[in-house]
């Protein structure tokens, strides 16, 4: 079993785009002792058994909607759901076992789903925020805390990572990706899936991953949720399908397909993606799961007639288990005896999904990941705690800090802690936060009393984010009028973004912008606090407040994490992982845009606008420190290279403050000229180094031809012969390829 290690995936990174695939590693490449128990399994099953395997319900989990089924149990008994959703602790999980091993005809086990996307009973930073800490083993190691939760509640799979790349932060779910950068997706998607699954599989801490959602999701017209997708193909290979492609040659043991439609064809029918490309192609050896209902909707997407026809568009498109729609079960044998769908390829669809409980090691004990104990030793140890607070301070982004009014002094004797979002349990978790509960997180409030326990504390919540009421704002400032400095938490409700919250404006919600207004009056030095699942548009914030923090949505841990850096027991070292626009009027917004034949300059007829800027409020890989860094000595080892060769990117950095820091050394290249337009620039590595005052480090990175291959005019995902330009900080180099 092979696993890139990650010093390798900083040099091997490379654009994927529809390639072969590499060595198989712990999820795929198949063992002979298993495909002969599973042919021996597929010899005597009843089509309605496969299709059972096939078919995915919820448990109860007090949701309603059109797809519930309130006799869950019944249809384990009767063979009718081989898996299940939303189904967690050891107590409970062993009672769905055993209904399945114990009634059935061939005491097949289930599979258990759920979503761990950040965390499951300790909760870490939302992946965006994550994200913003460019620290791959640390989001490797918070990926690895949630499945040693999950697995020990019994959930046998998670519903992650989402490796959509997202432009537009109208959509809610940008939240739950990595931002909007490809390279970066890339190395952040890998990072997840081992996390996840380690490199053995039938070990009882790790869970099978499941990349999503596939594809091109992240690019929904108007931001807006479950919406279409018209996107060019060159676009689609080159910025949105390398993550996919590279959690595959990770050996990701399953896909799930997305709601949107590619090029007219929704994805859950969709052979091209789901068989051509994901098997064919890539070499994908696990199974695919559809979204929830998504079969169903092929016919309110027009292009089913009815759930017949959806059921067999599916299954013929390579889609191997039903999630929620019932589809399968209700349509297939119609199917197979009309002929539109072949026994063989449900039999391989079974196949798929058996052989992952094989790995998992269900089979041979169906209750290894039911022991009451390890969860009770497992759950919110204070291991795991201290992993979560450390992921959520490296996720934190210095967006300002003028006159350094951070960090603050731990002899102050009075501050003022402020805002909607400043005690606010339930928001700390952020959305999607899997068996989290509120009342263990810590708030920002409870965080800055623990830091500071000398320190009197005015509290006042000031106003309301639901709403436009503002009564509480003249509590709010005489708190910072009794205080030497303000702190204040606002932004978004952990439900605003995440899954069906997409937004048409940026700004701050409710009452907040008059609740800033006021506490500007008082004159006091005020940090802005800001918790959130997307980029805000922030101009007044940053025009008149003198430090601004990011936090987003931080966790259990969140409020010791931000008490650590605003206090500077950590130094700030994130960076921004997707750009922050002036206005939505910009949105999409992106730092790897291509220029146009008349880019703006001093003249009217030029691409821009006539009421805002071009330029972003702050820009990908942004962040401020406490100490500064400066870039000296770029060099390129040498001037040219051939179609398959390498160079070096050499750069000395030095820690040019006064005291010790991380900085995330970033490497960008730019094609001159290509036989289709380039980007203006395009992250092609990222090292993150820790410097004490004074001390130097020199970076190198290595780039090789094939990392600045694209899709070229004939479509051929090659490099092309001309002139490039390298950019590390304010510092540039040049070479050619021949």
């Amino acid at each position: 079993m092979k696993f890139v290690s990650y010093l390798a995936i900083l040099a091997l990174l490379a654009v994927y785009a529809c390639k072969p695939a590499s060595t198989p590693t712990a999820a795929n490449g198949n063992d002979p002792a298993i495909e002969a128990r599973i042919d021996s399994f597929l010899s005597v099953m009843t089509l309605e058994e496969k299709l059972g395997q096939l078919t995915q319900f919820t448990s109860d989990w007090g949701e309603t909607g059109p797809f519930m089924r309130p006799n869950f149990k019944e249809d384990i008994v009767a063979g009718r759901t081989g898996s299940l959703l939303n189904a967690y602790s050891a107590a409970y999980t062993r009672e769905l076992q055993h209904l399945a091993v114990d009634s059935t005809r061939l005491h097949i086990p289930l599979i258990l789903g759920y979503d761990v996307i950040h965390g499951f009973r300790t909760i870490t930073p939302i992946p965006l925020g994550e994200s913003a800490s460019w620290d791959l083993t640390a989001i490797e190691k918070s990926a690895r805390v949630a499945a040693d939760e999950a697995s020990a509640s019994g959930v046998h799979w998670t519903f992650a990572p989402m490796v959509d790349i997202a432009r537009d932060p109208r959509w809610g779910r940008m939240a739950e990706g990595a931002g909007e950068d490809t390279y970066l997706g890339v190395a952040i998607a890998l990072a997840r899936v081992h996390g996840f699954q380690g490199d053995d599989l039938s070990a009882t801490n790790t869970i099978l991953a499941c990349t999503k959602h596939f594809a091109a999701y992240g690019v929904a017209q108007a931001g807006r949720d479950y919406n279409t997708v018209d996107i060019s193909e060159r676009t689609l290979r080159d910025v949105y399908l390398p993550p996919f492609q590279a959690t595959v040659d990770a050996g990701v043991a399953t896909f799930m397909s997305s709601f949107n439609e590619i090029n007219g064809v929704p994805a859950t029918g969709n052979r091209e993606y789901l068989t051509d490309i994901l098997r064919g192609k890539w070499g994908f050896e696990g199974f695919v799961v559809s979204d929830y209902g998504s079969i169903a909707e092929m016919v309110t997407h027009g292009f089913a007639a009815d759930t017949l026809n959806s059921a067999e568009l599916a299954l013929n498109a390579g889609l191997d288990m039903d999630m929620m729609s019932g589809a399968f079960n209700k349509w297939i044998p119609q199917l197979v005896k009309e002929g539109k769908v072949k026994e063989a390829d449900i039999d391989e669809a079974v196949r798929r999904i058996l052989r992952m409980k094989f790995k998992l090691g269900l089979f041979d004990d169906p209750y290894r990941y039911c022991d009451t104990l390890r969860e009770k030793n497992t759950l919110l140890n204070e291991a795991n705690k201290e992993a979560a607070r450390d992921m959520a301070r490296k996720s934190m982004v210095l967006l300002k800090n003028e006159g350094n009014v951070l960090p603050l002094s731990k002899t102050l004797r009075s501050i003022a802690v402020v805002g909607p979002l400043a005690d606010s349990k339930v928001d700390m978790l952020g959305n999607w936060s899997a068996a989290g509960h509120a009342d263990e997180c810590v708030t920002l409030l409870e965080g800055i009393k623990a830091a500071v326990p000398a320190a009197k504390i005015n509290y006042a919540e000031g106003c309301k984010i639901e709403n436009a009421e503002t009564n509480g704002i003249a509590a709010a400032v005489a708190a910072a009028r009794q205080s030497e400095v303000v702190v204040v938490a606002v932004g978004e409700r952990g439900y605003m973004s995440g899954e069906a919250a997409s937004r048409s404006t940026l700004d701050l919600p409710g009452g907040q912008r008059k609740l800033l207004e006021a506490l500007k009056q008082t004159g006091k030095p005020i940090v802005l606090v800001l918790m959130n699942g997307r980029p805000l548009t922030l101009v007044w914030e940053t025009e008149n407040f003198p430090s601004l923090l990011e936090t987003w949505f931080s966790g259990t841990m969140g409020g010791h994490a931000i008490a650590d850096v605003l206090f500077g027991d950590y130094n700030p070292s994130g960076k921004l992982p997707v750009t922050f626009p002036r206005s939505v009027g910009q949105v999409p917004l992106f730092y790897n845009y291509k220029n146009t034949g008349r880019p703006k300059n001093n003249t009217k007829y030029t691409t821009q606008y006539l009421d805002e800027s071009n330029d972003p409020l702050f820009p990908f890989g942004f962040g401020l420190s406490y100490t500064t860094f400066g870039y000296s000595n770029l060099s390129v080892s040498k001037s040219s290279m051939g179609m398959t060769d390498s160079l070096e990117v050499t750069v000395t950095v030095t820690n040019t403050g006064s005291r010790m820091g991380e900085e995330v050394v970033q490497l960008y290249i730019r094609d001159l000229v290509g036989s289709v337009t380039r980007p203006v620039k395009e992250l092609k590595g990222f090292r993150k180094i820790a410097l004490d005052a004074g001390a130097n480090q020199q970076v190198t990175f290595k780039v090789k031809s094939s990392d600045l291959a694209f899709s070229r005019l004939d479509m051929q995902f090659l490099p092309e012969p001309g002139g490039f330009e390298v950019y590390v900080a304010d510092l540039k180099g040049t070479f050619s390829i021949k």
